[in-house]
């Protein structure tokens, strides 16, 4: 009658804590990424086949993937899949670990918990900057947007920008007659030219990310060694690209073909020169392009082409900078100022070495002079839009453990590590990070309202227990008497 006691006790005990576990799952049912806890039971030691009762076996937490939920914010980020996020407890400087995805950008501009703990990731580390004025920092004079392109390759991750000042304003004819002369529209045409080479060259970067290979710039010449007793009337001809470019007789030899070498500069990408002998150079302005130079005439009279450096069409990171090189000369023939930055970000590896806080305003990543840009979280890389151009910052890092079940939570959908959790190692291939959305409570309602029942029912039956026990050691005693 004394065991029976006891064992309706240990029911009482053991239900009690279940029933409050699961009260616990159902109230945080709304919280975010929230991990419902499982509880598991054994019976007491038994003595001579006799029970002894129950208890708790273990309350464990349950990472069963979650729901997600899109909400358009630009910081909230969920984990599709395994992993936590790491965060810095700003207090105690310990290093927790959560789920909750739902962050904010604090005072000081960097990423944070809904709680103003630092969440720490893979920030920029690495910045190329090709300026030809010195500047490193886009600034009001950067009117004139080129281009952005984000690469992801293996092992790293990038961006790469380009603005110009306002070259239009200040584009004037340049040069000397017969010696490349380029007068303002046509500088204007070479830098559309270069342009688009340089976002075709991205683009194909971008879809095979490798450092490949220089492009070079196709040099042609021409000799017209007899042009001062030839070039008396009539015209100077060669065709470009099947385009005619004609020069009529004017003045005297020298002088056409001066304006016929100027008007071969005209073309977009390309530029001419002629000397007293009558050798005239045309060299391509866009590297890697193969121009089809024939048709080389005075009058009637046909004149040898001899291509003396052939166009070499490079690939991947050295063919942009190759395009990028010629591009940034010819804006500055036309008197303005070229700023390219480049921000990557290289894998943080199996330990995440390197790892830090991230952050968010561009003045102080030496970006911008302008302090905010439209924050956007794509697969956990962190970017930066200021107008046009887009910005790689910083990349969200993933950890996970041999033994996750075993972390201990703290409350605010935090955990640290516990005694059997294991060391974290980088969790990137194990997950997906969707921004835009936040994870759900894992919280099933069916499971936990039938578990409450159940609870509440093996309550009342262990209260019955005890009940029954004392009313069986009542009559004993009044036997007694």
């Amino acid at each position: 009658m004394i065991s029976g006691l006891w064992n309706g006790v240990t029911g009482l005990n053991t239900f009690e804590r279940a029933l409050n576990t699961q009260s616990n799952n159902v109230t945080n049912s709304n919280t975010i990424a929230h991990k419902k806890d499982d509880v598991s039971f054994e019976d007491l030691m038994y003595q001579s086949r006799y029970g002894n009762g129950v208890q708790i076996q273990n309350v464990e937490k349950n990472f069963q993937q979650g729901n997600l939920k899109v909400t358009n914010n630009t910081l909230d980020v969920a984990i599709d899949g395994q992993g936590f996020f790491i965060v810095n407890d700003v207090k105690t400087g310990e290093t927790l670990y959560t789920r909750a995805g739902n962050f904010k950008m604090g005072t000081d501009g960097t990423l944070q918990t809904a709680y103003g703990d630092k969440i720490y990731g893979n920030p920029t580390t690495f910045s190329s900057i090709v300026s030809t004025d010195g500047t490193q920092t886009y600034n009001n004079n950067y009117t004139k947007f080129i281009a952005t392109e984000p690469i992801n390759g293996v092992g790293f991750s990038r961006t790469i920008n380009a603005k110009a000042t306002d070259y239009t304003l200040t584009a004037v004819d340049t040069g000397v007659s017969g010696q490349g002369f380029k007068s303002s529209s046509a500088l204007l045409n070479d830098i559309r030219e270069l342009s688009a080479e340089y976002n075709v060259q991205l683009d194909l970067y971008s879809a095979n990310p490798v450092d490949g290979t220089s492009s070079t710039s196709q040099v042609t010449q021409v000799s017209f060694s007899d042009f001062s007793t030839e070039l008396t009337s009539g015209y100077v001809e060669i065709y470009i690209n099947n385009d005619s470019i004609k020069q009529p007789f004017e003045t005297d030899a020298q002088t056409t073909m001066n304006l016929f070498a100027d008007k071969i500069s005209n073309v977009a990408g390309m530029s001419a020169t002629v000397d007293s002998s009558g050798l005239l150079t045309i060299s391509s302005l866009i590297p890697g392009r193969d121009n089809r130079i024939t048709g080389a005439a005075i009058n009637s009279n046909g004149y040898g082409i001899n291509e003396i450096v052939s166009p070499v069409s490079g690939t991947g990171y050295a063919a942009v900078n190759s395009v990028r090189d010629a591009l940034r000369d010819a804006i500055v023939a036309a008197g303005g100022e070229f700023l390219e930055v480049t921000n990557t970000i290289n894998d943080a590896g199996p330990t995440l070495a390197g790892i830090g806080e991230l952050q968010l305003k561009l003045d102080d990543l030496n970006i911008s002079e302008n302090v905010f840009g439209v924050l956007s979280i794509e697969d956990g890389l962190i970017y930066a839009k200021d107008q046009d151009n887009k910005f790689l910052i910083g990349k969200l890092e993933t950890v996970t453990f041999q033994n996750p079940e075993s972390l201990e939570p703290k409350g605010e959908t935090l955990y640290t590590i516990g005694k059997d959790t294991g060391d974290p190692y980088n969790a990137d291939n194990l997950n997906t990070l969707t921004g835009g959305s936040i994870e759900l409570s894992n919280t099933n309602f069916s499971e936990s309202l039938v578990d409450l029942m159940v609870y509440q029912r093996a309550f009342e039956a262990s209260s019955k227990s005890v009940t029954t026990s004392d009313e069986f050691l009542r009559t004993a005693i009044e036997m007694k008497k």
